[in-house]
């Protein structure tokens, strides 16, 4: 049932920011995400101006019991960012950015992007690791852990996370990090939302410069999967490397004759000295002539390249760990690949370690610490008659690559269920988490998300 006019009327009174309605001319743009194939129809759609609006947004949905959705960047692969007949407390308005040159750090507003983010420290020479992907926000990926360009180097997102300005269930503003709310502070660095709308972020920043960087193009082989992964794995911790095996698009920097082929188009991040980059990536342009070398000195805020405004994809994936990829794992992906006829397919491989391998597991909610590798497997379905079978594909894939390491990514994680989400958050992290969502939000109110039931045994 639409919201009435008297209580439309009290959202309006209490906000600063804009309330968007379903008759509003800007309705179907604000409830427009990121994936396509998402269609939810709240009821209003609230746009924050500060702390207080988002108390004010907490407060009335506590009481007036209407579902809450918290958006950011709106790149949920299953449309967390939305309700349904609820309200959707939009932050893309919040976009404040407060750098402390001097000891560092930059204070972040939550409707930031990362990319957005990254070219303001990036105009300062410095950076914090976030994602792969320019529009993303900050706030979903950071509460998920954050796995990007530099996580070998400097970690996870997380690790640099200083302290967050969150508002709970009740209503109140805290302040979590180390000194305060300890508990919060541990549970937000991988617990997702479970726990409250995060307002701001304190960050840790890094010296980016020199940086070498790029888009990285081999014909996809057995031999040459599994090379790149072995040298991935050897290479010294500047560099992260995130390796796409998949059908080569028909972009401008690839020769129409490998268009529709199998290639690893990979994206290499080095942060240090041109000199060692070169070192460290001569063993990968080895392993076959490159289709397309694109690696070169650049600003760090470069690895974001421009993505389309109107890119809506359809898609269907999983998400998962593995301990190798030997040459014959390779052979199957390739053959699961080159299986399918879907317009675009992929097997996106991140070899991990390094900094993010040497925090304890039990220091954040984040406990993949030791994983080795991250998979994740996609296929873009055309319309809803042809998602079963795209569905069937990946899990069968899935199924195929499962080793010993059972965890999950939480930001990855799609429709699975409760299971999956077990799995991203295991044993005695799980334990932990509920016992803290019990303490902050006991009425589930923050659960349009990959959720911790206060009620779990």
């Amino acid at each position: 049932m639409p919201l009435d006019e008297k209580v439309l009327a009290e959202l309006r009174a209490r906000l600063s920011g804009r309330v968007i309605t379903p008759d509003d001319s800007a309705y179907d743009q604000a409830r427009t995400v990121f994936y396509g194939g998402i269609d939810r129809r709240p009821q209003a759609i609230l746009l924050p101006q500060s702390d207080a609006d988002v108390r004010q947004v907490v407060t009335w949905a506590r009481e007036s019991g209407s579902e809450l959705a918290i958006r950011g960047g709106g790149h949920s692969p299953v449309g967390h960012s939305l309700s349904d007949g609820g309200v959707v407390l939009d932050l893309r308005e919040m976009k404040g950015f407060d750098l402390d040159l001097e000891r560092r750090t930059a204070w972040a507003q939550g409707g930031l992007t990362a990319g957005e983010y990254t070219s303001a420290a990036g105009a300062h020479g410095l950076a914090t690791g976030f994602g792969d992907t320019g529009s993303v926000g900050i706030g979903g990926l950071t509460l998920g852990g954050g796995v990007g360009f530099l996580v070998r180097k400097f970690g996870l997102t997380i690790d640099d996370l200083l302290a967050a300005d969150v508002v709970t269930a009740d209503g109140q503003l805290l302040r979590a990090q180390a000194e305060s709310n300890p508990d919060l502070f541990w549970a937000i660095r991988g617990g997702g939302g479970n726990f409250g709308v995060v307002t701001r972020f304190q960050f840790r920043l890094h010296p980016i410069e020199p940086f070498v960087g790029g888009i990285f193009v081999l014909p996809a082989t057995a031999d040459v999967v599994a090379g790149f992964l072995a040298e991935a794995e050897a290479a010294p911790e500047e560099l992260s490397t995130i390796a796409n095996v998949m059908p080569a698009p028909p972009m401008p920097f690839v020769p129409p004759e490998y268009h529709g082929k199998l290639i690893v188009l990979a994206f290499m991040a080095f942060a240090g000295k041109v000199e060692a980059a070169e070192r460290a990536l001569a063993p990968f342009r080895g392993l076959a002539t490159p289709i397309a070398d694109m690696v070169r000195p650049m600003k760090y805020p470069e690895m974001y390249g421009p993505e389309p405004g109107d890119y809506h994809p359809t898609a269907v994936g999983r998400t998962m760990f593995v301990d190798s990829i030997d040459r014959s794992i390779a052979q199957d992906i390739l053959a699961r690949l080159e299986a399918s006829d879907a317009s675009v397919r992929v097997a996106q491989l991140r070899v991990l370690g390094g900094a993010m391998a040497r925090v304890p597991n039990e220091a954040t909610a984040f406990a993949h610490r030791a994983s080795r590798i991250l998979v994740n497997l996609a296929a873009f379905y055309e319309g809803v008659e042809d998602r079963p079978r795209r569905e069937q594909w990946v899990k069968e894939f899935e199924a195929t690559l499962r080793q010993k390491d059972n965890g999950a990514y939480v930001n990855f994680l799609g429709e699975e269920g409760p299971s999956l989400v077990h799995r991203a958050y295991p044993g005695s992290t799980w334990d932990r988490l509920v016992d803290v969502k019990r303490r902050y939000d006991p009425g589930n109110l923050f659960h349009r998300n990959h959720n911790l039931p206060p009620d779990s045994p």
